[in-house]
C-alpha cells in the first residue's frame, strides 16, 4: 500500500529519502520504476532478510513483527526493547499516551519479512543510494551495510540521535554533499 501511495508522487523524478519501515514502501516503489527517482537515501530500514542466519537481525525482526501483528498485547519487555530501539521515549513507568497511540497505529500493518524489493532493478539502473544508521543497534548496522553493498550505495554512520538519524549531527551535511553529488554524477552520465 505504501508504494502504491508514493508512486504518483515520484512523476516529477525527487529525489527519496525514507525512513524505517517507510523505507520498505519506497524501494518497492522505486524497483517497480527506478526511473522515477533522482536518488534514494535510506534511513534504517528493516530488511532483515539480507543478514540472514544473524541472531541478533533475528530478534530484531522478531519483535518488530510482533509490534506489527500484536501492538500493545504482545510481552511487554520485548515492547520496551523494540520501543527503546526505535527511539520512543519509554521510562521504567507507564508507556506515554503518544508511544501507546503510535503502537496501535502500527498494529495490522504488514510485517517486515513480507517486503523483497527488487533491488537488483534499483542498482541496475544506476540509481545513487545512501544507506544511513545511528550506530545504536549492532543488527540494524549490518543491515545497513548488507543494503548499501547489495545496492552499490554509499554508506554513512551518524550516532547521537538513535533511530532519528536525520536528527544525528553531520546527517544533514551529509545528506546534503550526497543530493548534490548525485545531480551532478546523473548530468554526466546523461550526457
Amino acid at each position: 500500500m505504501d508504494a502504491l501511495d508514493l508512486a504518483p508522487l515520484l512523476v516529477g523524478r525527487p529525489h527519496v529519502v525514507a525512513h524505517s519501515y517507510g523505507a520498505l514502501g519506497a524501494l518497492i516503489a522505486a524497483a517497480a520504476a527506478p526511473g522515477s527517482v533522482r536518488s534514494l537515501t535510506l534511513i534504517e530500514p528493516p530488511l532483515h532478510y539480507l543478514v540472514p542466519d544473524d541472531p541478533e537481525v533475528a530478534r530484531l525482526e522478531r519483535i518488530g513483527d510482533a509490534v506489527l501483528t500484536h501492538g500493545m498485547d504482545m510481552d511487554p519487555t520485548e515492547l520496551r526493547e523494540f520501543l527503546h530501539l526505535a527511539g520512543a521515549p519509554v521510562g521504567d513507568g507507564p508507556l506515554p499516551e503518544n508511544v501507546v497511540a503510535g503502537v496501535r497505529r502500527a498494529q495490522g500493518g504488514r510485517p517486515t519479512r513480507e517486503a523483497h524489493p527488487q533491488l537488483d532493478a534499483i542498482r541496475g539502473a544506476g540509481v545513487p543510494v545512501l544507506v544511513a544508521s545511528g550506530d545504536h543497534a549492532a543488527a540494524l548496522e549490518r543491515i545497513c551495510d548488507a543494503l548499501a553493498d547489495v545496492l552499490g550505495g554509499e554508506r554513512s554512520v551518524h550516532p547521537g540521535a538513535g533511530h532519528f538519524v536525520a536528527a544525528a549531527p553531520g546527517f544533514a551535511e551529509q545528506l546534503e554533499a550526497f543530493l548534490r553529488k548525485s545531480v551532478t554524477w546523473q548530468a554526466s552520465s546523461s550526457r
